[in-house]
């Protein structure tokens, strides 16, 4: 069990420090060719070094601890089918070529000297971000804890757990870089896990969010490609 939590913890140390701005601004300097196959390569990284904890997860399979009985079975079987289908609905408001890193390949990168965080996107506010600031980090944490586990499974819950909520703190201070005052006030509205019925975004707040943080965002990033271009 310590070999599985040491994997996770060397996955979770690996995933966070290739995610930062600092990580992203290093390879643009030594390597400025590589900037914007920079997601690509993060998500081929962060899939393959999944495998070891996952695979000894499995490895360790053993008698279940936590099991979800009678009335509860169903209860269950609901919350892991409406954490699918809320995870496969928002999927409809990113852009899955930009989140994989697969335009470069497409021929879609709009300058020679992009800015180490273009690839981030502009702020992305889809129904679900209207009442969670980390939507999909909240269906994941339904997914682990919503099925009957063993031992291995309720220790690398509890790494994973533990790495959103510390993890999310981490990725909100990057988010707060690159979205400046729109990003905090998002913070101070919407509650970043677990969904507050008393706070959250209306649908025109919603919408004049993402537009007003898209044009900041938008802004500075083609300033950024600017300076390294007179830099270069």
């Amino acid at each position: 069990m310590l070999t599985l939590v040491a994997l996770w913890i060397a996955y979770f140390s690996i995933h966070s420090l290739l995610a930062s701005l600092s990580c992203k601004q290093w390879v643009g300097r030594h390597w400025p060719q590589l900037t914007p196959y920079y997601r690509l390569g993060y998500n081929l990284i962060a899939t393959v070094l999944l495998i070891p904890p996952l695979y000894l997860t499995l490895q360790l399979q053993g008698a279940e601890i936590i099991r979800w009985q009678g009335g509860w079975q169903w209860v269950s079987y609901l919350l892991i089918l409406s954490a699918v289908a809320a995870f496969l609905w928002t999927l409809r408001y990113y852009d899955g070529n930009n989140f994989l890193g697969l335009q470069p390949l497409q021929g879609s990168t709009t300058t020679d000297n992009p800015s180490p965080s273009a690839d981030e996107g502009p702020l992305t506010i889809s129904p679900l971000h209207r009442f969670v600031r980390h939507p999909w980090y909240s269906l994941a944490l339904i997914l682990i804890w919503s099925r009957d586990l063993d031992l291995a499974q309720i220790v690398s819950g509890a790494v994973i757990t533990l790495y959103f909520i510390f993890g999310s703190l981490l990725e909100e201070r990057k988010l707060c870089h690159l979205y400046g005052e729109r990003y905090r006030y998002y913070q101070k509205r919407v509650p970043g896990l677990i969904p507050l019925p008393w706070r959250y975004l209306s649908r025109q707040e919603g919408a004049w969010l993402q537009t007003t943080a898209t044009t900041e965002f938008t802004t500075t990033n083609t300033l950024s490609a600017k300076d390294r271009f007179i830099q270069d």
